[in-house]
């Protein structure tokens, strides 16, 4: 094993091995400062592949690892960096080390037990992301959902048992869905290759009836589409965010939503590109309904919390749609939308957390005239929310144009649609800024700005929505290849017709080339 691999060894294993003595320090001051530490080093650790080997190897991957694990049921221990997951993994590690800075003060209750189950939870994401073996992955998908839940039934606010115990059967159902499928492939490969195995490049070339294959992707898809989410099977979400800790918000909107969208691009259409292409109509209505949808509901909300989740769901509606239209500029606007999103709605569940320490709420008309009290705090607060509108020059700005431009070459209409949509994003966000940064004041309380440790929380998050607006390239230079490599079987499909019948012959073709990949 080389030092390579030692780095997605590490990436994977380093927080939750952390976790037992951050479990059994006596106070709290010492397991925070483990986990910023381990956090820390996690963040450094995943950006040494930006400098070290950005070369690919030959089959597209920056650096694979594979060992035997339950050889008797072809499982192994499998994980693989290519530009998209390495993305991933570096938003993974960013987000985790915010989220123990946010919590500093404001979890004070069971502090070992909550840093605990934070590092647990990065290790089990940072396995979604790096895993290419589907039983590994499925099992850090599933195990991923115990320290969430204990994030929000713990350390949450308001109807927080309700909220966990929903959002664990929403997404856990969701998942076994998609277990069934994976168990199908499994079985339909092993009768056909005399080999059974979870690897992901020997199950793409797996010949799958076209009826059949409508089944397994839909499980797929169900699975994936509940953790996104989609409507309308996104009701957990708003609850989930409102109720949870802000460090449970952050790594909800920044990290979890992604390993949906995230599978549907390494997983479900690779791995049925007929089926794919013949339910791309209605990947495309759920997302676009998303869009108008929680774009619509987010309007009404008085909760800044429960406002910013409902865009949540809207700004991940334009994820969807690129990944339907599937053509590399589509597919790297999803991609680097995900980037975004996970940065600037990070950024602002952080700064609503930090209104609702100094205010004790999250009502709007609770606030207004905060650009006189505190400066500082709303300056940063209206750059996060421009960044959201996808102002040019912003993030969010070049992922949109991307999915949009990607979106128009294959259904110039729904692309119209989708852009209409982006004035309804304007409309709600326009108004949280105008009620709780301008206007009279609401309320003579004190009311004091950054703190050293706030300011630095939020200006990397500051440079990051500009850098990557003003040179998105950073960003998808890395991800050119792989979504290259993704793009070309399904598009022959979509070439060929949107039908598994049509689509059957290229398919195969496109599947034999996979099974020479190592």
């Amino acid at each position: 094993m080389g030092i390579r691999q030692g780095i997605l060894l590490a990436l994977v294993f380093v927080p939750v091995l952390a976790a037992i003595p951050v479990l059994l320090v006596p106070s709290g001051r010492a397991a925070r400062l483990i986990a910023l530490i381990i956090t820390a080093f996690e963040l450094a650790l995943s950006l040494v592949p930006f400098a070290v080997f950005m070369q690919p190897r030959p089959d597209g991957w920056l650096v694979r690892l594979d060992l035997s694990w339950i050889p008797a049921f072809g499982i192994n221990f499998s994980l693989g960096l290519d530009g998209i997951s390495l993305l991933m993994a570096a938003l993974t590690a960013f987000l985790f080390m915010l989220s123990v800075l946010v919590s500093w003060d404001a979890i004070r209750d069971k502090s070992p037990m909550f840093h605990f189950m934070l590092l647990v939870m990065e290790t089990c994401v940072m396995g979604v992301f790096l895993s290419t073996d589907l039983f590994l992955f499925y099992l850090f998908w599933e195990v991923m959902l115990v320290p969430m839940f204990f994030l929000i039934g713990v350390w949450g606010h308001g109807r927080k048992v309700y909220s966990a115990v929903k959002f664990f059967v929403y997404t856990f159902t969701g998942s076994l869905f998609m277990l069934l499928a994976i168990i199908g492939l499994y079985v339909i490969h092993g009768s056909q290759a005399g080999e059974y195995t979870f690897a992901l490049e020997a199950l793409k070339s797996t010949h799958v009836e076209p009826a059949t294959g409508l089944w397994l992707f839909a499980a797929f898809f169900i699975g994936f589409a509940v953790k996104v989410p989609v409507f309308p099977i996104h009701s957990w979400l708003p609850d989930a965010h409102t109720d949870a800790p802000t460090a449970g918000s952050v790594i909800l909107a920044g990290l979890l939503l992604k390993t949906g969208a995230y599978g549907l691009i390494r997983f479900g259409f690779p791995l049925f590109p007929e089926a794919s292409a013949a339910y791309i109509p209605v990947i495309l209505a759920v997302g676009i309904i998303g869009v108008y949808y929680a774009a619509w509901i987010a309007y009404a909300q008085e909760d800044m919390k429960r406002l910013v989740a409902y865009s949540s769901i809207s700004h991940l509606g334009f994820v969807v749609l690129g990944i339907a239209a599937w053509n590399e500029v589509s597919l790297a606007g999803s991609v680097l939308q995900m980037v975004n999103h996970g940065i600037t709605t990070g950024a602002l569940f952080i700064m609503v957390g930090m209104l609702d320490e100094r205010m004790h709420t999250r009502d709007i008309s609770a606030f207004g005239g905060l650009w006189s009290k505190a400066p500082g705090l709303s300056a940063f607060f209206l750059l996060f929310i421009v960044s959201s509108l996808g102002l040019p020059g912003l993030n969010n700005f070049a992922g949109e144009l991307l999915i949009l431009v990607g979106l128009f070459k294959e259904y110039p209409y729904l692309a119209a649609a989708a852009f209409a949509g982006v004035v309804f994003t304007l409309i709600y966000l326009l108004r949280l800024a105008q009620k709780v940064l301008f206007g009279p004041p609401a309320t003579d309380a004190e009311f004091h700005d950054l703190s050293p440790r706030e300011a630095a929380i939020l200006v990397p998050l500051a440079i990051l929505v500009v850098v990557i607006g003003l040179y998105p390239r950073i960003l998808i230079g890395p991800i050119e290849g792989p979504i290259k490599a993704l793009v070309s079987p399904v598009a022959a499909v979509k070439t060929a017709g949107a039908t598994p019948q049509a689509a059957t012959a290229p398919a195969q073709t496109a599947a034999a080339d996979r099974g020479g990949t190592p």
